[in-house]
């Protein structure tokens, strides 16, 4: 607030730098190191959430993954008998239209069944060869890959 007066007068404000103290040419890395351990957080979190809603329990095979560019549409059976499109549960005759309903890619469009692992084997190939029966071709089981051990 007061003005530093010098040997040669008034210097303007400006602090003159001692030749001893470098400037600090080191970054600061705890902010980042912070702000990555919330991040990584966060995606520890979030990841069980994306996967399709309906709890099944799979079951596994060995055979190797799919690569899909786009996001298939997912029809799941529960141990009941319970038919889920994507997420909402439907009854098995609302299937076909709502499907046809929902299709960008009409009768092109990739479909997963997914059907828990205690289903009825009969339950999963007729909701199948319904889908077949109705046109989709691109038809897919979900399987989780079995654990070596």
């Amino acid at each position: 607030m007061g003005m530093s007066v010098g040997g040669s007068g008034i210097s303007g404000g400006r602090r003159r730098r001692n030749k001893r103290h470098a400037p600090m040419s080191e970054i600061n890395v705890t902010p980042f190191v912070d702000v990555m351990l919330v991040l990584l957080i966060i995606f520890m979190v979030a990841a069980p959430l994306l996967t399709v809603g309906v709890p099944i329990d799979l079951p596994e095979t060995r055979a190797k993954q799919l690569n899909s560019e786009t996001q298939p549409i997912t029809i799941s059976v529960r141990e009941g008998g319970q038919v889920f499109l994507q997420e909402t549960e439907i009854l098995a005759d609302e299937l076909i239209p709502k499907l046809k309903a929902i299709a960008k890619n009409g009768y092109d469009e990739r479909l997963y069944v997914r059907g828990d692992k205690t289903t009825d084997y009969g339950t999963v190939m007729r909701l199948m060869g319904a889908l077949n029966q109705a046109g989709y071709k691109k038809i897919g089981l979900v399987t989780l890959q079995e654990q070596d051990g």
